[in-house]
């Protein structure tokens, strides 16, 4: 078991740092702190605010590029279906580095778990209003996660995330433009209601028409109400 959870976690480490042989590419942070709350049964909330920085860009510097807020509401289809909507604002006036955003969001998740890991297809329809148009992307993600200690996670103890995710964007003001994403994690469930998880993000943006690579620094908070 040990073995076949080991698997994944080498293949996206290696496939996250091959990003880092690239000469064209930038290195950004990303910063998050995250609310959920249970509201019932079958109904819960998120709440997130989002940094993101730019900490290498032709040469080492820290420069931020935008805040984000966004809010989602998630349905309880059954025990492995849900069913979300979500609203998401995102300020780059602020720092001068391009347009705000406002984005509405609709998710279907679909949840597997055997010999205590879980499977997760992720479907997402995002409409993206900026300042001067508007983009309709579809996303799916595929991803897995794990405790590293047993099959079950206990306070205290760490946890892997892995994941691949592939974007298609559509508008009026270029031509579809199709991303792919990379993501590997460490989690740690340091109380029954919080969580820290630190990771990277390799990232390919519009390489169907002129290739554009990002490696992203993430940090989480996520807290449990």
């Amino acid at each position: 078991m040990h073995y076949i959870k080991t698997i994944p976690f080498i293949v996206l480490f290696f496939i996250c740092f091959s990003g880092l042989a690239q000469d064209n590419f930038d290195v950004l942070g990303e910063s998050s702190f995250a609310l959920n709350h249970k509201v019932s049964k079958d109904y819960s909330m998120n709440f997130a605010f989002r940094s993101r920085y730019f900490l290498h860009k032709d040469a080492l510097q820290y420069t931020q590029q935008q805040v984000d807020v966004f809010h989602f509401s998630t349905f309880k289809l059954n025990f492995i279906h849900k069913l979300s909507f979500g609203v998401y604002y995102r300020n780059r006036d602020w720092f001068d580095t391009g347009s705000d955003e406002l984005r509405f969001m609709q998710q279907f998740n679909y949840i597997k778990q055997r010999l205590g890991v879980r499977y997760g297809h992720r479907f997402r329809l995002e409409q993206r209003i900026f300042d001067n148009f508007t983009a309709f992307r579809q996303r799916y993600r595929f991803a897995v996660d794990f405790p590293l200690n047993g099959e079950k996670l206990d306070i205290g103890e760490a946890y892997f995330i892995g994941s691949t995710e592939a974007l298609l964007s559509l508008s009026k003001k270029t031509t579809p433009l199709l991303d792919q994403r990379f993501t590997t994690q460490i989690g740690w469930q340091v109380s029954q209601s919080l969580k820290l998880q630190g990771g990277l993000e390799y990232r390919l943006e519009s390489y169907n028409a002129s290739t554009k690579s990002f490696l992203f620094v993430m940090t989480s908070a996520i807290c449990k109400l």
